[in-house]
């Protein structure tokens, strides 16, 4: 099949839909930047305290909201639920610049992340619905891989921009007004109606449907051992990289930015060339093999001499990361029936987080108690037990079930 016919943009509905996503990464990316200067401005010297408690509570929301949502909204109109989530969040991040206590930040952060646990998993589960042919799903999930890193580069830069010209402030409005234009481009888009639409609500046991499909699939586990190696990895870059680029090799802001963006440059290559690699390979094969890279990264920055040795290495995570994420909704997709699919999806989000809500204060506090180097020589150390765990949980010969 060649490019053009796989192409997920030539696709009006997912489109308006992938424009939605970009949009409401850039406007968050900004709003975290503004909710940094917001925390300095309440806390002063313990606003790195601050931001520590309000992203544990966001991962928390993250872990425990999202497959409740997928239960509680199961029989609802997915397009209904994300435009109204799209507008609660707009509401709720105009209201941040107005708090004046800490404890207030910590409440509306929570609540902005609940909204979103119960956003992106709907948003993932809508997509392979609207494409159904495989290989355009496969380059859609590439692209969105795409998206996810250039926010991380795109949203800094577009936020220091705007502070040259206005405070803080205006960054949550331009967050609320991402969120507004998503709204109106998912209310524009034509999406299918699910089968469990207008149905009785789930009881308890189907809204935890998507965990138990965890725990009873293979390649479920598998998955699940995977996201551990993933946020390992990725904690070790985004924790430690300040303190290797500063305090280890005496660089600056220039150099540290740099160093993040290695590893954001290598899952963004990767991600492009997933469509083309599953094309000859499974993707066990692939998430196995990108797994693989982790800890070797990680015990590269046990090794490394300067900051170009460690922008490589965080090159070789990057390449890693995005090979591991990429293909993880296109199986997903083929295990679920359509009526399953959102609550795998929540389930996917839940467990994927719930790891990094692990790996944060794990980097963090192994980078204090060791030194960067030697926690990143140890958390390679583990990522190899979880990518051992994860080959032998998800064993070779053993494809992902067809989908009802």
């Amino acid at each position: 099949m060649s490019d053009r016919n796989t192409n997920p943009l030539a696709d009006n509905r997912y489109r308006q839909l992938f424009s939605a996503q970009v949009l409401s990464l850039v406007g968050s990316g900004a709003g975290t930047v503004a909710l940094g200067l917001l925390a300095f401005e309440l806390a002063g010297g313990e606003a790195g305290l601050v931001l520590g408690i309000a992203f544990a509570l966001k991962m928390v929301a993250y872990v425990f909201v999202a497959p409740v949502a997928a239960g509680l909204f199961s029989r609802t109109s997915r397009k209904k639920l994300m435009v109204g989530l799209d507008l609660a969040r707009a509401v709720v991040v105009v209201l941040i610049p107005f708090v004046t206590e800490v404890w207030q930040v910590y409440v509306l952060v929570f609540v902005l992340s609940s909204l979103s646990a119960g956003f992106t998993p709907a948003f993932q589960a809508v997509i392979p619905e609207i494409l159904e042919d495989e290989p355009t799903y496969t380059r859609a999930l590439s692209l969105s891989r795409i998206a996810y890193e250039l926010e991380n580069l795109g949203s800094p830069l577009i936020a220091a921009v705007l502070l040259v010209f206005t405070g803080f402030d205006a960054l949550f409005a331009l967050n609320a007004l991402t969120f507004l234009f998503s709204a109106a481009l998912i209310i524009r888009t034509v999406i299918p109606k699910s089968e469990s639409e207008g149905l009785p609500r789930r009881d308890w046991s189907q809204t935890t449907a998507g965990l138990s499909l965890f725990r009873s699939i293979p390649e479920l586990r598998g998955i699940a051992a995977l996201n551990a190696a993933v946020a390992l990895a990725g904690a070790m870059v985004i924790v430690n990289t300040v303190v290797f680029v500063k305090e280890y090799f005496s660089g600056g802001n220039v150099e540290m930015s740099l160093t993040l963006a290695a590893s954001g440059a290598g899952a963004v290559v990767a991600a492009i060339l997933v469509p083309r690699i599953l094309e000859r390979l499974s993707e066990r094969t692939v998430m196995i093999g990108g797994a693989c890279l982790l800890p070797v990264g990680l015990a590269a920055g046990y090794l490394v001499g300067d900051i170009a040795q460690l922008a490589l290495a965080w090159v070789v995570l990057g390449v890693g990361l995005s090979l591991v994420q990429t293909p993880i909704g296109r199986l997903l997709n083929r295990i679920a029936t359509s009526t399953e699919r959102p609550s795998l999806f929540a389930a996917q989000f839940s467990l994927s987080h719930a790891a990094w809500l692990l790996a944060y204060p794990a980097a963090g506090a192994l980078g204090v108690w060791l030194g960067v180097a030697d926690a990143s020589l140890a958390l390679a150390g583990i990522a190899v037990f979880t990518v051992a765990a994860a080959v032998l949980l998800w064993r070779r010969g053993s494809p992902a079930p067809e989908a009802s």
